[in-house]
C-alpha cells in the first residue's frame, strides 16, 4: 500500500480537521521565557535523595496502580483526607481523566476565554461540546454574568482557572462559590499557579461536593519535567475518574519523584517569593514602557500588550537576540498580546534590553 493509499484509508475525526497540535516552541535560545517554567532546578539534596529512591525500585515489576503512599503523602500535605486526592502525569492528565469521566458526545463545557487553551483542547478531543463564555475586557469574571451564562449554557463541566493563564488574573472565591451555586454539574478550579498567588481555595472542595481543586508541581515546585499532578476532590469523583484511567497510569519513578518531592516541599517551594518578586519587577518596568501595556498578574508571568508594532514582529525580533516569549496575538481577547515568563533577575534584564532594543522606531523599515 502506497502512503497516498494509506493516507486515503486512514481519515481523523471530521470535528477535528481545524484543530491544532498544542505546544509552544521549544526553541534552543539563551533565555527561555515561554512556558512558565521555574528558571530553578531542583536543589541537590532533592537530587541526591532521588537518586537513592530510584536506585531501589523493582522496575520488572508494575507500579503500584493506586499510588497508595504517594496520595497519602499528598493528603497530608495538603491537610485532607487520603479519599479525596488523586494523581496522574501532570494536571493536564488530571484535566483529561475528568473530562473522560464527566463529558462526552452528549455533555457540554464551559470556559471562560481567554484562558488556558488546553481546557477547550482536551473538551474537543474527547468529543464533548465547547461553550466559549467570556471574561470582562480587563480580563476579570463578573459572578452575577458568569452565573447566568451558566444557567443558560446549562453545562456538564465548567473550567476555572485561577490564576488564569495567560492573564495572571485571580478569581475571587466569592465568584468561585457564586459559580458553584449556579453549575449543575462538575466545576473544575485549575489552580496550577496558585502559590504565587497566596493560596488555593481547595477548601471550598468540602462545602461544594461538585467542585474539583487541580494542582501541579510544576511551576512553584520546580519540577516540569517529572509531569505530576493531582487534584482534590470528593471520593465520588475520584471513584468515576478511576473508570477512565489508564492500567498503572503512574509510574514508579513518578511516584518516587513525587514523594521525595513531598520530603523537600519546603526546599522545592523556597524560590517562589523570588519569583513572585522578579514578576512585579517584570511589570513595572513593562508598565513604564512606551508602545507597551502590561497587565497585573498573581501568577509567575506576565501578559503585555504591543501598541505600535505587531506583537508577532516584537516576539521575532526577540527571538533573533536570543530571548523566547509566548505569543497570544492570536488568541481571541489577547489581541497583540505576547506573555513573558518570571525567569532569574539575569533573564530578565536580558529580556527587557531586548524588548527595548525591538521598540525602537529604527526597526520599522522592514514593516510595509
Amino acid at each position: 500500500m502506497s502512503d497516498f493509499e494509506l493516507r486515503e484509508r486512514l481519515t481523523s475525526r471530521p470535528d477535528l480537521a481545524d484543530l491544532h497540535a498544542y505546544g509552544a516552541p521549544q526553541l534552543d535560545v539563551a533565555v527561555r521565557l515561554n512556558t512558565n517554567e521555574s528558571p530553578y532546578p531542583p536543589p541537590t539534596a532533592f537530587m541526591e535523595d532521588l537518586a537513592g529512591r530510584v536506585a531501589k525500585l523493582g522496575l520488572n515489576r508494575y507500579p503500584d496502580r493506586d499510588f497508595t503512599a504517594l496520595r497519602e503523602g499528598l493528603a497530608r500535605h495538603v491537610g485532607t483526607l487520603t479519599e479525596r486526592l488523586w494523581a496522574a502525569n501532570g494536571s493536564n492528565e488530571v484535566i483529561q481523566q475528568l473530562v473522560q469521566a464527566f463529558g462526552g458526545s452528549e455533555r457540554k463545557v464551559m470556559t471562560f476565554e481567554p484562558t488556558y487553551t488546553m481546557h477547550s483542547h482536551i473538551a474537543r478531543v474527547s468529543g464533548t461540546r465547547l461553550i466559549r463564555a467570556r471574561r470582562n475586557p480587563d480580563y476579570t469574571m463578573d459572578p452575577d454574568a458568569s452565573a447566568e451564562a451558566i444557567r443558560l449554557g446549562r453545562p456538564e463541566i465548567v473550567f476555572l482557572c485561577s490564576p488564569n493563564n495567560p492573564t495572571g488574573t485571580v478569581i475571587p472565591e466569592e465568584t468561585v462559590a457564586a459559580i458553584c451555586e449556579a453549575a449543575p454539574g462538575l466545576v473544575i478550579l485549575d489552580e496550577a499557579y496558585t502559590e504565587f498567588s497566596g493560596g488555593s481555595l481547595w477548601r471550598l472542595v468540602e462545602e461544594y461536593e461538585h467542585l474539583v481543586s487541580v494542582r501541579t508541581f510544576s511551576k512553584a515546585w520546580r519540577l516540569a519535567g517529572a509531569r505530576i499532578g493531582y487534584m482534590v476532590a470528593q471520593p465520588s469523583v475520584i471513584e468515576e475518574v478511576m473508570k477512565v484511567r489508564l492500567p498503572y497510569h503512574l509510574s514508579s519513578l513518578t511516584q518516587a519523584a513525587g514523594l521525595t518531592a513531598l520530603d523537600h516541599a519546603e526546599e522545592l517551594s523556597a524560590t517562589v517569593e523570588t519569583m513572585r518578586h522578579e514578576r512585579d519587577r517584570l511589570w513595572n518596568e513593562l508598565s513604564t514602557t512606551k508602545g507597551i501595556t502590561a497587565f497585573p498578574s498573581q501568577a509567575n508571568f506576565v501578559l503585555f500588550r504591543c501598541e505600535s508594532i505587531p506583537a508577532p514582529e516584537v516576539w521575532r525580533r526577540l527571538l533573533d537576540r536570543g530571548v523566547l516569549v509566548r505569543d497570544f496575538s492570536s488568541t481571541p481577547g489577547c489581541d497583540g498580546c505576547l506573555r513573558v515568563s518570571a525567569g532569574t533577575a539575569e533573564q530578565g534584564e536580558r529580556f527587557l534590553e531586548a524588548l527595548s532594543d525591538s521598540l525602537r522606531p529604527t526597526e520599522l523599515s522592514d514593516i510595509p
